[in-house]
């Protein structure tokens, strides 16, 4: 994989993080992928390489990076060993971030040492029933009760539901003249009273991914569990749609560039009609188209990586990296596992679990229609 990362330390990280997940976790991915979960314990493991606290501040136990090429080498090695690991983007690239801008100094020294240790696991709960990309449509209470919040509504589509030791949970605490004003942000202890889990959502991909639906009946939450300001929980979200969707993006780009890489394994050693699947012309034409887009989608994540390290990402940039990233991802996929025959079909093959893991990268994140909504503001229309 080609990547504008290219340091000594940057080259250090990446054969660490190879090294790991090839050793301590595709051997046992499988049992993993069948049991729809990753065990607990395998986050205290990547905790203690200093992989889940990057981006948290050296004083609290992280490794305080300023750039986000470190996540992006664990994205893309992660790819490359056909492995996928439940709620841990989520947690480091999303969640994270929200404790690291908001939290106040009594707030991020409960919190940080144990998200970077990988002691607390952390999600992130946007989507209702009725509200997925429209998150000004939630309808999840907090009702100020002085000291403390009154929590009532549901949640769905949580990811690293299941394996959460605290929860940030966006609630709506006032009405305003916008539909997105009055929503604020909480962080929610797994253990309070009043908090369940629903069951562990059956997907078409990401198995090993527990994706949860998360009650919430008169949960008390104490005021000082506010995170940030109340009512600004719609601007808060809207600071961190470019990493989010950025990393939906890198993840999207390796796994496209795994696919062909696995696929063109496969074609030189498949033999069919006397010769191998390689030598035929229209095998060398849809691998090539697959690796100029490739290509193209390198040029763009690595543009956008400079850009989020830069801080002038844009949330309309980042959702041109995502839409053209996961679809790009969706017509590798379906080319390489064509030229797999039928055995692209068959889950034992990397192919098959990069095609299920594929479909859903255009709806989480923001679906690809509605970001390009957001496109469509950004060049006045």
């Amino acid at each position: 994989m080609h990547t504008t990362a290219r340091s000594k330390d940057h080259d250090a990280f990446r054969k660490m993080a190879r090294d790991f997940l090839t050793n301590e976790i595709a051997p046992s991915f499988p049992e993993w992928e069948a049991a729809g979960i990753v065990p607990r314990e395998i986050f205290h493991k990547i905790g203690d390489l200093g992989v889940l606290g990057l981006q948290v501040p050296e004083r609290y136990g992280g490794g305080g990076v300023d750039t986000f090429a470190y996540s992006a080498i664990w994205m893309e090695e992660t790819a490359r060993s056909h492995v996928h690991l439940g709620g841990l983007s989520v947690h480091m690239n999303v969640c994270i971030p929200y404790f690291v801008s908001y939290a106040t100094p009594t707030q991020a020294e409960q919190w940080l040492p144990r998200l970077a240790s990988g002691e607390a696991m952390a999600s992130i709960a946007m989507t209702e029933p009725s509200a997925g990309s429209d998150l000004a449509g939630i309808k999840t209470t907090a009702r100020d009760g002085g000291d403390h919040y009154v929590l009532n509504g549901a949640k769905t589509f949580i990811t690293g539901g299941i394996n959460a030791d605290v929860v940030l949970v966006v609630a709506r605490t006032s009405t305003g003249a916008r539909r997105q004003d009055g929503l604020s942000i909480f962080i929610v202890d797994a253990k309070s009273p009043g908090f369940s889990r629903g069951r562990n959502l059956d997907k078409l991909g990401l198995r090993t991914q527990d994706t949860a639906e998360l009650f919430f009946e008169d949960v008390v939450v104490p005021a000082d569990r506010l995170l940030g300001e109340p009512g600004r929980g719609f601007e808060y979200l809207t600071s961190n749609l470019p990493q989010e969707r950025l990393s939906i993006a890198i993840a999207s780009q390796a796994a496209a560039e795994t696919a062909l890489a696995t696929t063109t394994e496969y074609v030189k050693s498949r033999a069919v009609f006397g010769t191998t699947v390689a030598a035929f012309q229209n095998t060398k034409f849809e691998l090539a188209s697959c690796a100029v887009e490739i290509e193209a989608g390198r040029a763009l994540v690595d543009q956008a990586l400079a850009a989020l390290d830069a801080g002038v990402l844009s949330p309309a940039d980042a959702a041109k990296v995502k839409i053209y990233c996961t679809e790009l991802q969706g017509r590798v996929v379906d080319r390489c596992l064509q030229l797999h025959g039928g055995y692209g079909y068959m889950r034992e093959y990397p192919i098959a679990r990069l095609y299920a893991d594929a479909r859903v990268t255009r709806i989480f994140g923001g679906s690809n229609e509605v970001l390009r909504t957001i496109v469509a503001k950004s060049i006045g229309l």
